[in-house]
């Protein structure tokens, strides 16, 4: 009788938490990622970036927050390598965080945020300049309808080809709070189908169009597959229990390198 409980409230136990955190399933249903229940934390900043070009004429305040130009945005990298930083995938961070796997001495995790077409003119060629890796969020309706300012899939498809990242962003690029499960598994299985279709790489990661989710949300990119989502918290402390929530540094258009340098040491806190 006494093993029976004991049996029973392990059980319910373990009930709970996977309710508050299930096992990470990899993008193809298998559980090969799982973490392995060690409550680590690594210390990487993730870079946020948009807009890498000069502001068009009628820029406004928004994009113009947005907009890193060429030459700060090289500068930036290259205080980076001068200063040791290893950009990492975020298969290495994932590791890193579920299963231990040691990192560089200084990593450094670079995102794009969007698809803008600047991704492939400016950015791609500064960060393979220096040996750099990036991972880019692309919103896919807007690269399957051929939108002005975009990437096209097959300049994402040779970004990929050289060691860039295409991840998901979703279709439409909305905000993912207080919607439907219908809603967003059109949104997120959508954009997961479109970057495998015209990539040949199925995406593991997502980001959040304007930082918005809830819990829901939460759920359901667990329930698709995907193995950690990226918001627009400030701070570079990553938990192995929460990958869906995983915080980013903001670059902005007036960021100089005294301040970038303190992002990265700090993420802006």
């Amino acid at each position: 009788m006494i093993a029976k409980r004991v049996t029973v409230w392990a059980l319910s136990i373990f009930a709970v938490l996977m309710l508050i955190n299930p096992i990470p399933l990899r993008a193809d249903g298998s559980n090969s990622g799982q973490w392995d229940y060690v409550p680590r934390v690594v210390h990487v900043p993730i870079l946020m970036y948009h807009y890498i070009d000069n502001p068009p004429a009628n820029a406004d305040k928004v994009l113009l927050d947005l907009v890193v130009t060429p030459v700060n945005f090289t500068q930036q990298m290259q205080w980076l390598k001068d200063n040791g930083y290893t950009t990492i995938s975020p298969d290495e961070l994932m590791a890193a965080l579920w299963h231990g796997k040691k990192l560089p001495p200084k990593p450094i995790m670079l995102t794009f945020d969007d698809g803008y077409a600047n991704a492939w003119y400016n950015a791609f060629p500064i960060l393979k300049k220096f040996g750099f890796s990036g991972v880019f969020f692309v919103i896919t309706d807007f690269i399957d309808t051929g939108r002005p300012g975009y990437l096209s899939w097959p300049l994402a498809k040779i970004m990929v080809q050289s060691g860039m990242f295409i991840e998901n962003h979703t279709r439409g690029h909305q905000n993912l709070k207080n919607r439907s499960r219908d809603f967003l598994i059109n949104q997120i299985v959508g954009a997961q189908k479109a970057i495998e279709l015209n990539t040949g790489e199925h995406p593991r990661f997502f980001c959040y169009p304007f930082g918005g989710y809830d819990d829901f949300a939460v759920a359901e990119l667990q329930a698709i597959g995907l193995d950690a989502a990226f918001t627009e918290n400030k701070g570079i402390d990553l938990y192995a229990s929460n990958p869906y929530r995983m915080p980013r540094v903001r670059v902005r258009g007036a960021t100089d390198i005294k301040t970038f340098a303190q992002l990265v040491y700090n993420g802006g806190l």
